[in-house]
């Protein structure tokens, strides 16, 4: 079994910043790419950044410049430091990683998700 487990939600003024964490453990052999999504009240899952094990990164438009993405991989966690909030940030964000439990196969795994509310 491999686990997902979100922390740093919260509420927060507009301009403000919050830090999301995302530890992946349990039968791990590698984690390939991680990454955030985000759901808003009434909207689709929206794609917000994502991380290889190369650290090379993406990030949606709406982010850009407000956000990054980081990853320890000693330590299975995926980082999402985001900076100038804006209310329309106010979603549940979950974290997803592509995990090898065995040699040469993969799957995703999803957290459970962690409220932000930006409050203008």
């Amino acid at each position: 079994q491999v686990q997902l487990v979100e922390s740093g939600g919260g509420l927060v003024q507009a301009g403000g910043s919050l830090r999301l964490s995302c530890v992946a453990s349990g039968s791990i052999l590698s984690i390939g790419p991680m990454g955030w999504y985000r759901r808003a009240p009434g909207k689709q899952r929206e794609l917000v950044a994502t991380i290889t094990s190369g650290d090379s990164t993406y990030y949606a438009d709406s982010v850009k410049g407000r956000f990054t993405i980081s990853r320890d991989s000693a330590k299975n966690t995926v980082i999402l430091q985001m900076n100038s909030l804006k209310p329309e940030d106010t979603a549940v964000y979950s974290c997803t990683a592509r995990v090898s439990r065995l040699a040469g196969i993969f799957g995703d795994y999803w957290g459970q998700g962690t409220q932000v509310t930006v409050s203008s």
